[in-house]
């Protein structure tokens, strides 16, 4: 397992985007821009990935856990976070609570609107790096 350097870490704290990565059934890949953050248990760190149940990218990580992640920084382009890992859980518990602290973070409001509206009930993808690269 990879560990995402803290000087790092502020790209999981404010308003950035992230390209998260996973395949389809045929192999090719699938590219979202996605909401992002992070969290660490017990010193191991977590990509987290909210979405609604039955969307593509939630069906690619059911069928294969293998992902990739790039976050880049949106004052510098150049410096940025680039994950690879596997998916270790894709859950609904939580799942409300953490979409409407993301939605805080980016849309400044205290509850995401979009609740009931998605094709099923939200899930945060969990994933471990395996692999971590960085710039800037």
């Amino acid at each position: 397992m990879a560990t995402i350097p803290e000087s790092f870490h502020d790209l999981f704290e404010r308003e950035t985007f992230a390209v998260f990565g996973t395949l389809m059934p045929a192999g090719t890949p699938q590219l979202t821009p996605v909401w992002i953050d992070r969290e660490s248990v017990d010193g191991e760190d977590r990509v987290l990935v909210n979405t609604a149940r039955g969307r593509q990218k939630e069906r690619n990580v059911t069928s294969d856990p293998k992902v990739g992640v790039c976050v880049m920084d949106p004052d510098d382009p150049y410096r940025y976070v680039s994950v690879r890992g596997e998916v270790t859980e894709v859950t609904e518990d939580g799942a409300v609570e953490h979409i409407d602290r993301l939605a805080r973070r980016y849309m400044d409001v205290e509850e995401y609107p979009h609740h009931g509206e998605e094709s099923g009930p939200r899930v945060v993808i969990r994933i471990r790096p395996d692999r971590v690269t960085t710039s800037g």
